[in-house]
């Protein structure tokens, strides 16, 4: 098995554990306040605090972050690499601090507005969403040096403790929904657990809980990689401004990601049913589940080694990388995506909600599980650019499809609610990966070459829904037979993909 393979294989296991205990959260959290007014009220106030930590932190330097890190770990050595790490996490603590002072001080103006991020919510709603956004920028403060040191450790060829971190934040996060939100203990045997009662509040003190061992479980990996802090910024360091070349643009398209996950949605849904945020949220993690254990882990796992294939100026084998990874991608989301669409109205249903309420969630998982695939291929698209250093072709791919799904959610939020904004999720995202996956082919002619992969899992994806759409006729509403169905149609699919498997063994 190849490095990025036994890499990947790494991440998606520790990812499918953090998606349990996401999964598992979240069950509890559905079963503590259903799709009530109130965790509408706490998934709309963890908005500005998420983009902070997306734009500066998260997803703007874990990717523009690792191709440099790579660059100077190849050419100059470990120790110049962390001196590099140290003041570039300096600037980003610090810029992260103020823009986390300033929203909690405009938080109430943020959020009330027409343009804020939840008009459409009721003065109180309002009042809520602000004390617990200011709770969450706690949190935020801790993830903004977390991002930096998954950045560092996968550059090192690192992934175990980055991949489990996900895990202790869910674990910190159980500790908010099972002992601090509800009022009454949880009952185990004749155990009752203690309740604190603090509701809503509880769940974003779970958070802060979280982030606190999301960062601590990676210390360990700094030491083993004998980091090195230095107290200096020097924005005329060579190496902090080749990081700010990438980020500057980085940061840019991760604004137009939150636009499009985060604000427009919310902005549009808080003016619909009561429930539609939290239907939004559900079908998002529905669809994230095989698209982190897919896309995520094989992109996490290769864009360090694709970096540095770069630097060696090793065009076809990069090339080559990109082409293989792109094969698999569509081999292994084409046919999880029908599986999950077909079988997924028994999965939600565990989640307690009125009927009215499940179907809400099951068409929103679908309509965004029609964009698995594309937020697959994304993943990999993006990281090509990001390896050789390139944030600009990303950054107007963004704007573009920001705009589309800007267009597209309105208008489809008038008939079908968040079901529509979903599915401008699903055409907006796919647009891009088109877009970029045709640039990087111009670029390195043979990257978008698919073969046979994309007919075979075509007609896998058909053999094996069309099985499972006979069998969950016969289930109806049992988890159990649902579960039973995705696994057999997952073992028809397989053949179908075999030679895939096989390309990930060798990647």
């Amino acid at each position: 098995m190849s490095h990025i393979a036994r890499s990947a294989l790494i991440i998606a296991v520790f990812f499918g554990l953090e998606k349990l205990l996401g999964f598992f959260r979240q069950l509890i959290i559905a079963r503590q306040f259903g799709l009530s007014a109130g965790l509408d009220v706490f998934n709309a106030a963890n908005n500005l605090p998420d983009l902070i930590f997306a734009l500066i932190s998260g997803g703007a330097l874990a990717i523009a972050f690792i191709p440099v890190l790579s660059d100077y770990l190849e050419e100059k050595g470990r120790p110049a690499m962390w001196d590099l790490f140290s003041r570039v996490a300096n600037l980003v603590f610090l810029v992260t601090l103020g823009m986390s002072i300033l929203v909690a001080l405009l938080a109430t103006r943020l959020v009330g507005s027409n343009l804020g991020i939840a008009p459409g919510f009721s003065p109180d709603q309002q009042s809520q969403v602000v004390d617990l956004m200011r709770l969450n920028l706690i949190a935020t403060m801790l993830f903004s040096i977390s991002g930096l040191v998954i950045a560092g450790l996968q550059a090192n060829q690192h992934f175990l403790l980055p991949a489990l971190a996900r895990s202790m934040y869910d674990i910190g996060t159980l500790i908010g929904v099972i002992f601090l939100a509800p009022s009454t203990g949880y009952q185990i045997g004749p155990i009752t657990l203690p309740a604190l009662g603090l509701g809503i509040y509880g769940l974003a003190y779970g958070t802060v809980i979280g982030a606190l061992l999301f960062l601590g479980i990676q210390l360990p990996g700094l030491v083993r990689y004998q980091f090195h802090w230095v107290a200096k910024i020097n924005l005329r360091h060579p190496g902090v401004q080749q990081v700010l070349r990438v980020m500057g643009p980085r940061i840019g398209s991760m604004f137009f990601v939150y636009l499009v996950l985060i604000y427009i949605p919310d902005n549009i849904a808080s003016r619909l049913t009561t429930g539609s945020i939290t239907a939004l949220v559900y079908g998002w993690l529905f669809m994230q589940v095989p698209e982190t254990l897919i896309g995520t882990a094989i992109g996490t796992a290769l864009l360090p080694t694709i970096s540095q294939q770069f630097v060696r100026n090793e065009k076809s084998v990069f090339t080559t990388s990109l082409n293989k990874a792109l094969r698999v991608i569509l081999a292994f989301t084409l046919p999880v995506a029908v599986l999950i669409i077909l079988a997924i109205e028994p999965i939600a249903a565990i989640f307690g909600f009125d009927q009215a309420g499940t179907d809400l969630v099951v068409w929103t998982t679908r309509a965004f599980l029609l964009g698995l695939t594309g937020h697959a291929m994304l993943e990999i698209a993006a990281r090509g650019f990001y390896a050789q250093q390139n944030a600009i072709t990303p950054l107007w791919a963004s704007a573009l499809m920001a705009a589309i799904f800007t267009v597209l959610a309105i208008t489809l939020a008038r008939s079908v609610g968040s079901v529509g904004i979903a599915l401008a999720n699903s055409l907006a995202f796919s647009g891009e990966a088109l877009l970029l996956w045709f640039l990087l082919n111009r670029k390195y002619p043979g990257a978008l070459r698919v073969g046979s992969t994309l007919l075979r899992a075509l007609i896998g994806s058909t053999v094996a829904g069309l099985v499972v759409l006979l069998l969950m006729q016969i289930a109806g509403s049992n988890l159990l037979l649902a579960l039973g169905s995705l696994a057999l149609g997952g073992l028809i699919a397989l053949p179908f993909a075999w030679p895939e498997v096989k390309l990930l063994i060798k990647l």
